[in-house]
């Protein structure tokens, strides 16, 4: 179902009145404007770094890792979950490997990367494809395994080969939880690139952030933290919006 106008208002009020708490308590004299600037001094530096293309470079840097490493992460793990799924050889072969790699802090690897791909964005980009196979693998083979059985005897009863057991039963299940998986990936690919773009590199919104603290420029740090919140803020909408013309049938009420 299509969202009404007043959600969608609802659903900007939250980070409206965020901004607005924050703006009042500064001007009220509660924090020092020099460490932490107010959400209209932040919007004044955003003007200036957009307008002199540093902002738009940085995050057009930050988009590309992110979305490459994101398209390369989640395609192997959404047919590694689905697999698990169906057959009981892969899901034993790949059990064991998810559960002792999942946990690693993906940014713990970062050095290995860099060794392995050099300091320029196929490194950024391996950091966030391993970052983004973990959740979705999990959510695609929790999604698909959850299936109630009655769907899979009935479908078996009528001779139904494994292509349309999987195309009639078995995807059409498991989309809203892979679309969990999705979205929850789409969180960490961000988190991950920008800890990654502290270090070993000179592009990217987390390089600009990292860079601003050493200089002391808390304005434009802020300024590229509220563009990756900006950044998270925009991929949901759209996210939310591609799910519902791919689930309608699951829609929340």
């Amino acid at each position: 179902m299509k969202p009404r106008p007043y959600e969608k208002l609802l659903y900007l009020i939250s980070p409206l009145g965020l901004l607005l708490l924050w703006e009042v308590l500064l001007r009220a004299g509660i924090g020092d404007r020099r460490f932490i600037p107010a959400p209209t001094d932040i919007f004044t530096q955003f003007v200036q770094v957009t307008a002199s293309g540093e902002l738009v470079e940085h995050t057009l840097v930050t988009l590309y890792r992110v979305f490459s490493g994101y398209v390369i992460g989640a395609v192997p793990a959404i047919c590694v979950g689905l697999l698990m799924a169906m057959s009981k050889p892969v899901r034993i072969f790949f059990d064991p490997l998810i559960a002792c790699l999942f946990p690693i802090p993906k940014v713990a690897l970062m050095p290995l990367l860099l060794l392995a791909f050099g300091f320029g964005d196929a490194s950024k980009i391996a950091l966030v494809a391993i970052a983004v196979f973990f959740p979705v693998c999990v959510n695609t083979y929790t999604g698909a395994a959850n299936i109630e059985k009655i769907y899979w005897d009935v479908a078996k009863n009528y001779g139904a080969s494994q292509w349309v057991l999987f195309r009639r039963v078995i995807l059409p299940g498991a989309l809203p939880t892979i679309f969990a998986g999705l979205r929850i990936a789409l969180a960490v690919a961000f988190i991950v690139l920008v800890a990654s773009e502290f270090v070993a590199t000179k592009s990217g919104i987390g390089y600009m952030i990292w860079n601003s603290w050493e200089l002391l420029q808390v304005d434009i740090m802020f300024a590229g933290i509220v563009t990756i919140g900006l950044l998270g803020l925009v991929t949901s909408v759209l996210f939310e919006e591609v799910q519902r013309r791919v689930i309608p049938w699951k829609q929340e009420r």
